[in-house]
Order: structure tokens, then sequence, then C-alpha cells
């Protein structure tokens, strides 16, 4: 039997996918038609839309029960929730590339770079997508200085001190051995600066309170390690078809993983106490950061 919350993680995937349908170029585009098909292929694939998530459950986290969200409110949440997965989307069409992880598979079909057998136009469907993503941002009907305080929050996790910076450090540190201090730096800006600033751009839509962002920033942080964790998990226990992703392929490259480090044990271990530190941090929201406390759950739980 489908749970509320799935039911309620499987409508807010498909109510993100129809938000990304309308922001991207409309497949009759002829003009550059091979590029806008490109990147719909990247964006509306078979994907969790975890990000996308995080930002409607924050939103709800943050807001009062005898002040419901706005359709005002709404639209922007629609706007931040798209913008995480323009940059996540654009993220993966990069890190599957022969310069990078050089991957073949992703959401289990065909990486980009291999379904339309040019690398050139795969790398400009990212980049075309991450300029989208603001422009998502800066269309938000809510207060310009939120507007402003969005942009920056993605930009900066977007960036040279977050995951890009993350993935700059991670091809460095292929064969080379990591303490648990670096790993865990490396995938705070790699995985976790993306999932932080999902759960801080709901807030920030919704005019969260100090005590509520505070809150949320604790959370964040916990379940943006504990996402990278699960992974590294999954990379040496599931299958490929199970991922969706070729299995395995962090120990083929020789890089750094919690697994290779700490062994299977601890690193499960170490996820379940991120995720008793996400629910920690959610205690003074209330009942209104339920939808949180299952996202932390199915996190953790996940299997792939």
């Amino acid at each position: 039997m489908v749970s509320h919350f799935e039911s309620w993680l499987h409508d807010t995937a498909a109510h993100a996918a129809d938000v990304l349908d309308e922001l991207l170029p409309p497949p009759e585009d002829d003009d550059p038609a091979r590029l806008h098909e490109a990147m719909r292929y990247a964006v509306l694939g078979p994907g969790k839309r975890i990000r996308a998530a995080l930002v409607y459950a924050a939103g709800e986290a943050s807001g009062s029960p005898a002040s419901p969200t706005t359709a005002a409110q709404g639209l922007a949440l629609d706007g931040a929730a798209a913008a995480v997965e323009l940059i996540h989307a654009y993220s993966l069409i990069h890190d599957d590339l022969p310069c990078m992880d050089d991957d073949e598979m992703r959401r289990g079909r065909p990486t980009v770079h291999r379904q339309f057998d040019d690398e050139a136009l795969a790398m400009l469907a990212g980049d075309a997508l991450q300029p989208l993503a603001f422009d998502c941002l800066v269309q938000m009907p809510i207060a310009p200085a939120l507007v402003v305080q969005a942009v920056q929050l993605l930009a900066r996790a977007a960036g040279s001190d977050g995951m890009v910076g993350g993935q700059a450090i991670d091809c460095a540190s292929v064969g080379q051995p990591l303490s648990i201090e670096t790993l865990q730096h490396m995938h705070r800006m790699k995985t976790g600066a993306l999932l932080e600033a999902s759960v801080l751009l709901g807030g920030v839509v919704a005019g969260a309170s100090s005590g509520v962002r505070s809150g949320l920033e604790s959370y964040a942080a916990a379940m943006g390690l504990a996402f990278q964790v699960a992974d590294d998990i999954l990379d040496v226990t599931a299958d490929s078809a199970t991922l969706g992703k070729t299995a395995g392929k962090d120990a083929e490259q020789g890089k750094p993983t919690y697994v290779s480090i700490l062994g299977l044990d601890e690193s499960r271990q170490l996820l379940l106490d991120l995720r008793e530190q996400a629910h920690q941090a959610l205690l003074p929201l209330g009942p209104a950061a339920g939808r949180l406390r299952d996202l932390a759950d199915y996190m953790v739980g996940r299997t792939h």
C-alpha cells in the first residue's frame, strides 16, 4: 500500500516535471532545435526530484498554519524548485562527459552525450540550463530583497565555493588517500551545497523567521552529507539496473568514498547518525516540518 508520504512525493515530482516542461524551450523550436532537444532530454527524464521536494517541504515547514501559502508563494516555490533541478541536471550532464566521469548511463538510460553522440552538444546543453535556472529565480513573484537572497544562495551553492569546487577537489583526489575530514569537506561542497540550497530556498521563498532558518540550516547540513553517504553505500551494494547508473564506478576510478575510508558498517552507522541530527534540528519547527522528517527517512533508506 502506498503511504501518504510516497503519494505526496510522487505528486510533487510530477508537478515539478510539469513546471520544468513549461519552462524549457518547447520541442517544436527549430533554432537551435537539437540543443533544445538535448536540454529537455536531460531535465525531463526519470528522476526522484529530491531537490524540488526539499524546496516545497521547507516552504511548508516555514509557513504559519494561520497563513497558508499564497498563490504568489506557490509560484515562487515552483521557480525555486525548477531552478535547483536545472542546476542539478546541468551538473549531471557535465559529470557524465568523457573528460569527467565518462559514464554511459544515467537515470536508467543513455547519458546525454551518448544519446546524441555529440560531446560538444551535451556540454552546451548543460551550459544553457545553468542561466535558465537563474532566470527562474528572478521571475519569482516575491519581494525583490528575497529574490536577491535566493539568487545569491543558489549562485554560491553552485559555484567554486560549492558544487563546482567540490567536483574540482573530487577530480584532483582520484587515487589519493584522503582523511575523513577532507572527504566530508569535499562532499559538503560537491553534493551537500545544492541539497542545502534547496532547503534554504524553500525557507527564503516562504519568508522563514530567523529561528526557522537556523533549524533548516542544521537539517540541511546533516542531510547534505547523508545523501552522499547513502550514494557511496549504494555504489557498492546495489546493481546498475537498480541504480539507473553504472554501479561500482567510484572504486573502478579510484575515487575516495565514505565506504573506502570508513568501511561499510561505519558508513551505515554514520548515515543513521546524520538522520538523527536532521530529526533533532527539526524539533523546534514542530508538526509543520513533517515532510522534511519524512524526506530525511526516505533519503537515508533509499535503494537507488
